[in-house]
């Protein structure tokens, strides 16, 4: 149980759907996805990419600093939602407050660029080492904002955004800093990840309208397709007049691994991590959960189960935005988080083309947040409204 609620006072993304809360909200409310074909060594894959728009905004923040123009994508996103986020705060850019980012991969691109040259040359840049850390996305965000407080990077998959988010708030919860910026980046659309990917035999080849079929139920096929992108929010500790939403309640668990990539049929870790966050709450009054809802057979069948495990007695409104945004990796439970805060400040549920929800809630007061990581790292964040 947290002592007190805590505050997001602010919330920004960098994504495919776009730069700003209203841009995001309306891609949310259009029936299309994000996804395009991209060729990579010869061959295409289904993304989620950035736009030509955000593109040039990336490469003016290279270009701004010599110091970043060596600095991978995954960084650079991470900057530019940082700056975004802070100000939205209303904190100055020298203020005191934690920066914890999150990111499965980290310098995607740059580390393969630096393999590569060291194959062919047998030798690599001086910077290969300190641009490909995972430390560095967050290092860099607090050197960018000035920030005082403790800057940690880690990667714990798929939910690390999510146990940034934990993080942050066993910071602000042992009173030994006031306000945190939390959530993940990820840049991961490179031939070699999405090789990985389609190694698995995870990875979407669905020619259809929809290329990620993220909580169709019925699917016989995996569907996965990847996005990039950043999410961030900001942490303030105790209820804030003006907050975006409340974390009311924080769970984790973790699988008992039966294979590198398993989880169990009714997803144990998603049933204690969604358990631990009601806490005392009814799940009853729980409105709407975003799933974690990967696109792959097993993934999003398995968190189904649980969430019918827990919610026995009422089902609440169910969705995912990974069919219109795709998997961003790291990143995905803070855009989660971006698309529940959202239903709650606009009091609409957004569906997918696939499941449909028995009923639709006229009013959302609670929203829990669902993610899940290879190995079955699971975290659940219990949402309300300020209002």
């Amino acid at each position: 149980m947290l002592k007190t609620p805590i505050s997001i006072t602010a919330l920004s993304s960098f994504s495919a759907l776009g730069n700003s809360a209203d841009e995001v909200w309306r891609l949310y409310e259009k029936p299309d996805h994000t996804f395009s074909l991209k060729e990579m060594e010869g061959k295409k894959a289904w993304v989620s990419q950035i736009s030509e728009e955000q593109r040039l905004e990336v490469e003016a923040l290279r270009n701004s600093d010599s110091k970043y123009k060596s600095l991978d994508d995954s960084v650079l996103f991470a900057i530019h939602t940082a700056r975004k986020t802070v100000e939205m705060a209303g904190m100055g850019k020298e203020a005191n407050f934690g920066i914890n980012i999150g990111s499965s991969r980290g310098a995607t691109s740059l580390f393969e660029k630096y393999h590569a040259e060291f194959l062919k040359d047998a030798r690599t840049s001086t910077l290969a080492s300190p641009t490909t850390t995972l430390g560095n996305i967050s290092s860099w965000v607090g050197h960018d904002l000035n920030s005082g407080g403790p800057t940690i990077s880690h990667s714990i998959t798929c939910s690390s955004a999510l146990h940034a988010v934990l993080n942050g708030v066993a910071w602000l919860q042992s009173g030994l800093t006031d306000a945190f910026l939390v959530g993940g980046s990820e840049a991961p659309l490179t031939a070699f990840t999405i090789a990985q990917m389609q190694a698995l035999k995870i990875y979407s080849s669905e020619g259809g309208d929809f290329p990620s079929r993220a909580m169709d139920l019925q699917k016989s096929r995996n569907s996965m397709v990847l996005g990039e992108g950043a999410a961030l929010a900001f942490l303030e500790r105790n209820p804030v007049s003006d907050a975006l939403a409340l974390i009311e309640g924080i769970g984790f668990a973790t699988e008992t691994l039966e294979h590198n990539v398993s989880i169990s049929t009714d997803a144990k870790c998603f049933q204690d991590s969604m358990k631990m966050a009601l806490g005392k709450t009814s799940p009853e009054d729980v409105d709407a959960i975003v799933l974690h809802a990967p696109g792959t057979v097993r993934g999003d069948v398995s968190e189904y189960n649980a969430i019918q495990k827990v919610f026995s007695k009422q089902t609440p409104f169910l969705t995912t935005n990974k069919w219109k945004v795709g998997h961003t990796f790291g990143a995905s439970g803070m855009m989660s988080i971006e698309m529940a805060v959202l239903m709650l400040k606009h009091q609409k549920g957004i569906e997918g083309p696939f499941y449909r929800n028995e009923t639709i809630p006229t009013q959302f007061r609670k929203i829990l947040v669902n993610a899940v990581g290879f190995g079955g790292n699971a975290v659940s964040i219990l949402l309300g409204s300020t209002n």
